[in-house]
């Protein structure tokens, strides 16, 4: 699981389009916000690693920055609301972080129905976040639909993994997320 993690985010941070997504014109670069996917670089605050509890990585480690969902559902599970509302704890107790929360698709079905199946997603797990308290202005959604898969395989299995959304942290304040 952690190379996977590790891979996809490597990727993420590689790949860098869908353009403006960040707030900041860009091509969706998140190192442009100091985000390098470790908890370990460039940040000043929360950057002391795995241990440190305000880290990106103990962000991603400990409290879990994905949700996955069923097959055409954008539903929470109640094992999506746990990891939630960790989130929204951690999002609370560290209020220098925005988030950018991104909605994933399986490979099944047409583009434009996973990118709308990937909005739902981020939307639902942007909602609960702000249910729970944490301020709308440092949340953003994104959704790429089926073209980011974490798992390439015409598998259940495969299929299980890349049905998620994921909460990508970044330092800054409010709005320009």
């Amino acid at each position: 699981m952690k190379i996977q993690v590790l891979l996809f985010v490597s990727a993420l941070a590689l790949s860098g389009c869908a353009g403006g997504m960040f707030g900041n014109g860009g091509a969706g670069d998140v190192s442009d916000q100091g985000f390098d996917g470790t908890g370990a670089g460039g940040f000043g605050a929360g950057s002391g690693g795995v241990n440190d509890p305000s880290s990106v990585a103990f962000f991603q480690q400990n409290v879990g920055d994905r949700v996955l969902f069923a097959v055409d559902q954008s539903t929470l599970s109640p094992e999506a609301e746990s990891v939630l509302a960790a989130q929204a704890q951690w999002l609370q107790a560290n209020p220098s972080y925005t988030a950018l929360i991104e909605g994933h698709a399986d490979e099944q079905g047409t583009r434009e129905y996973n990118l709308a199946l990937g909005g739902r997603r981020a939307n639902a797990a942007r909602d609960y976040l702000v249910g729970q308290g944490v301020s709308a202005s440092r949340l953003r959604t994104i959704s790429y639909g089926k073209e980011r898969p974490i798992q390439v395989c015409s598998t259940e299995a495969c299929y299980s993994q890349n049905r998620r959304a994921v909460t990508v942290l970044a330092l800054g304040g409010g709005a320009g997320v």
